[in-house]
């Protein structure tokens, strides 16, 4: 459980680092799940947005009850998971992420998300760490992004360079089975990974059930903006109820 300094880092903050850590068996079994999605997606060596719609058995790790504690501290009891991605960024090559908030291109109304972050690997400052701005998310708005298509980033969204100030971010340095959590208004971005030492992290998207998973606005997303579409994600009610009564738990493949 978060302590209750730890509770008021994340709301003050934007994130927060908990005293707890992925067993070894289960960063193993990560690993080896991973290596069997680039073996049968090898497009997803840098990046994959959804991990969930190629294989379920990461599903298992979005539903440890120590994690979803934690995610209930910060969002409410009553959560489902909308997402699961995978960075891989591998050595020597491995794709940075542009600066952005995740909330340009979520399809979630009202917008509301508390993302886990797993460490896989070690993650440091110079095989492209997350990076992120502490009390970026205060405002609880939206600022302006840009689509970059550069093939050689793994998000087309990007802030504006007058949105943020890379003098205020800090590297989110994390051991191997280390965690995060941040919130949806978080700036944040990555470097390239040039060393030989991948850099892999999954992330957990968990959102209040007071919000709705809109597809509808996903779909114009995509197509209106060319954003990622995400019409066809799956959500798993992880705690509660579905608050809205709207949410459209049905699977998706």
């Amino acid at each position: 459980m978060l302590t209750a300094d730890q509770i008021n880092s994340y709301h003050e903050n934007g994130y927060v680092i908990p005293d707890y850590r992925l067993a070894d068996d289960v960063l193993v079994n990560i690993r080896r799940d991973h290596d069997r999605l680039i073996l049968n997606y090898p497009e997803f060596r840098n990046y994959c947005p959804n991990i969930l719609a190629y294989d379920l058995s990461f599903l298992n790790y979005a539903r440890f009850p120590k994690i979803l504690d934690m995610v209930e501290q910060v969002i409410g009891s009553d959560f489902a998971l909308w997402n699961s991605s995978f960075f891989a960024k591998p050595g020597i090559n491995g794709q940075a992420t542009p600066w952005h908030q995740d909330g340009e291109y979520w399809p979630i109304r009202p917008l509301a998300t508390c993302t886990v972050w797993m460490a896989i690997d070690t993650a440091t400052a110079d095989n492209g760490c997350l990076r992120l701005i502490p009390g970026s998310h205060k405002r609880q708005v939206l600022r302006q992004h840009r689509i970059n298509s550069d093939p050689n980033l793994t998000l087309n969204q990007e802030l504006l360079p007058d949105e943020y100030s890379e003098k205020e971010a800090i590297d989110l340095i994390l051991e191997a089975g280390q965690i995060s959590l941040h919130d949806i208004y978080m700036v944040h971005g990555s470097m390239e990974n040039r060393t030989p030492h991948s850099r892999r992290g999954m992330t957990l998207r968990y959102m209040p059930t007071t919000s709705i998973f809109d597809r509808d606005l996903a779909s114009r997303q995509a197509s209106e903006k060319g954003l990622l579409d995400h019409t066809e994600r799956t959500l798993f009610l992880m705690r509660g109820t579905d608050l809205s009564g709207a949410n459209d738990f049905r699977v998706r493949r």
